[in-house]
């Protein structure tokens, strides 16, 4: 696996380099004046002068207006983050309509996300268009404890089955987090933040740009002495530590008018404690988990025939490894376990863009990709010992999808995809998905509905483990569709949307107890609505809420689905005063859900309400104070059984420009 990685990364930089050789050649002078041009997930561009609304690139793959897009997407801005004072992706992520998020525990612990009740494995992560999902977990899912929010410019949130242009994992729907672009005259920053739980948070970062190239560069170091990730109200009492690193880069190069190429990294190292379990007994003193996460990706932009045909070359690396210590304690004397993981995905990736006409853009792409996996864990116990080791496995997956962007008379959008994946265990699978949405211009009203299919590759896991692997089974799939409105009224300061969804999944994998194997059985459904107000009465002023139902069914059973709330809701606040100062208000309400104890009984878990505050001035042009409150009213709540949450915390902090 190690020297699959020095040859991709030789690759990646071969590719990165190339750029001038093959730009030289095309008309157009290097170093021109043209502005410099914002990148996409695959590095497609659109210049600012162009951007007269919102742009977002997750759902067709390539640059759109957000009003011609008939999918439900939510965007969180940079802007947002900051002014929340957030720090984590998966704490952003709490207020999106249709996702529910939860962790097992306080910082650092096992996170989940689930978007419109499908399965957290069943939600596709990428950043700047490298798969974040870890082939040597058993359901191929991404763990969100240690992302940070580090140079991140946007997240966009796809919600529904996106297999069409993204394959397998992409079920639920796709969180893409887009890193920022340098651009301007050079600067940077450095803060520091500090607060309840013995929490740090230390941040630098430089960035900057010209006709000819561009860089962004962003470091930073977290850590916290933490909580009783085992529920303290249990009996347990030993604190789980995390501590974090991250290093962000993003370079690029702009030869000619009509060719780019970028560079992007992103190095994450954490330590944390774990506890044994959730509930009575859960505590040890010294199980840990260290993690190692590496994403790499080089990308090209080459356009032709004044941008009539334009294409985007990229190669990309994922590289991900854990291990687990759990060695005997006084606690546990005849107790203990190790695991390593390592998982890696690499893959190939050429898209074609062409311009047919001023309504009508067509889209063709191939992908090529190769994940591989393995595991080796132990363990003694009054039971004995036990050993799973999952040898090096490899599976590979080459695609090709087709997609046709249609605007008629500037109020009509419909998108058309097709998408054939081709795996090497289980055959191939077609997936399809149709999304449309109309304007009406006098009322600015907009209606929007999208259909598609999507489909789950099992997982090398569930393929190959020696014991309870099955290399029979077939993928998931699953049907979704949509229907909503968006209007808005006084005079556009205020924006009304609501949508209705239901998906049906089938061939579940799930844990067969008769046979000892992972195999097709299960069945869900799900089903609801999403409502938004977005407002801004005043220009200093903004506000957003969202609610969402979700119901979810177990065909199997007839149970719900666990851990998805039928309720939530949200309310955000934000009022900028002096221009100088800011204030946020959060609050967050989580309906009741379902879960299970320790003994594999159902049990009911309580809804609660988390209001947050944030605030920071600008004391100077280069220098800001911050400060938070969460959870204001110290409110008891679990998101897992028998693991704990933070009760109230605060801090406060600087940061300085350059």
């Amino acid at each position: 696996m190690r020297k699959g990685i020095l040859i991709a990364v030789a690759l990646l930089t071969l590719l990165f380099v190339m750029p001038g050789i093959v730009a030289a050649q095309e008309p157009g002078l290097a170093g021109s004046q043209e502005t410099a041009k914002q990148a996409d997930i695959e590095g497609n561009v659109t210049t600012p002068e162009e951007q007269t609304e919102e742009i977002v690139v997750t759902a067709t793959r390539i640059d759109t207006p957000l009003t011609e897009v008939g999918s439900s997407i939510t965007v969180i801005t940079d802007q947002e983050i900051q002014e929340q004072k957030k720090t984590t992706v998966l704490d952003v992520l709490k207020s999106v309509p249709g996702v529910d998020v939860v962790q097992s525990g306080g910082p650092g612990q096992l996170a989940s996300v689930f978007i419109r009740g499908a399965n957290s494995e069943q939600t596709l992560v990428l950043i700047d268009g490298v798969e974040m999902n870890d082939p040597s977990t058993p359901g191929r899912s991404y763990d969100f404890a240690n992302m940070s929010v580090d140079n991140i410019e946007h997240i966009e949130i796809v919600r529904g089955p996106q297999s069409t242009l993204y394959g397998s994992d992409a079920i639920g729907g796709v969180i893409n987090i887009i890193t920022k672009k340098g651009s301007g005259n050079p600067g940077g920053f450095v803060s520091a933040d500090g607060g309840s739980f013995r929490t740090y948070t230390e941040r630098a970062g430089v960035s900057g740009g010209t006709g000819m190239v561009n860089y962004s560069l962003g470091a930073s170091r977290e850590g916290t002495a933490g909580i009783p990730a085992a529920e303290e109200k249990d009996g347990n009492h030993d604190k789980d530590g995390n501590e974090n690193t991250t290093f962000s880069t993003r370079l690029g190069v702009t030869p000619a008018t009509n060719f780019d190429a970028d560079l992007i990294m992103r190095y994450i190292n954490s330590k944390t404690d774990l506890p044994d379990h959730g509930g009575p007994g859960g505590d040890d003193p010294n199980s840990t988990v260290d993690s190692r996460q590496v994403f790499i990706r080089t990308q090209a932009r080459l356009s032709l025939f004044q941008d009539v045909w334009e294409q985007k070359i990229g190669l990309s690396l994922s590289d991900q490894h854990r291990h687990y210590d759990n060695p005997t304690d006084s606690e546990h004397p005849s107790d203990s376990d190790f695991g390593t993981y390592d998982g890696q995905v690499l893959k190939f990736d050429w898209q074609h863009d062409f311009k047919l006409h001023e309504s009508n853009t067509l889209t063709f792409g191939v992908e090529a990709e190769k994940e591989d996996g393995k595991s080796d864990y132990s363990s003694t116990s009054a039971y004995g010992p036990y050993t799973d080791i999952v040898p090096e496995e490899t599976a590979r997956t080459t695609s090709y999808y087709l997609q046709d962007q249609i605007r008629l008379w500037g109020k009509w959008f419909t998108t058309l995809g097709v998408r054939l994946d081709d795996h090497s265990k289980f055959g191939t699978v077609t997936t399809s998905r149709v999304t449309s949405d109309y304007i009406f211009q006098k009322t600015e009203t907009k209606i929007m509905g999208s259909y598609g299919t999507g489909f789950k590759a099992p997982s090398l896991y569930e393929l190959y483990d020696p014991e309870y692997g099955n290399q029979e089974l077939d993928p998931e799939k699953s049907t979704g569709w949509d229907l909503g409105i968006e209007q808005p009224v006084l005079d556009k300061k205020v924006t009304l949307g609501i949508k209705y969804f239901s998906n049906e999944f089938k061939d579940l994998i799930d844990f067969d107890d008769a046979t000892s194997k992972y195999v097709n059985i299960a069945k869900a459904e799900s089903n609801g609505i999403e409502a938004s107000v977005s407002a801004q009465p005043m220009d200093d002023l903004t506000i957003k809420a969202g609610y969402t139902y979700t119901g979810t069914e177990d065909k199997t059973t007839g149970e719900e689905l666990l851990r998805r709330p039928k309720d939530k809701s949200s309310l955000n606040v934000n009022y900028r005063f002096l221009g100088k100062g800011n204030v946020n208000l959060g609050i967050l309400y989580v309906g009741k859900r379902e879960d299970i104890d320790n003994l594999g009984e159902r049990v009911s878990l309580g809804g609660y309400t988390l209001v947050n505050l944030a605030a920071s001035y600008d004391i100077t042009k280069n220098l800001q104070l911050s400060g938070y409150v969460n959870n204001l009213f110290n409110k008891y709540y679990e998101e897992v059984w028998g693991y704990g949450t933070e009760g109230i915390s605060a801090g406060g902090g600087f940061k300085v420009s350059f």
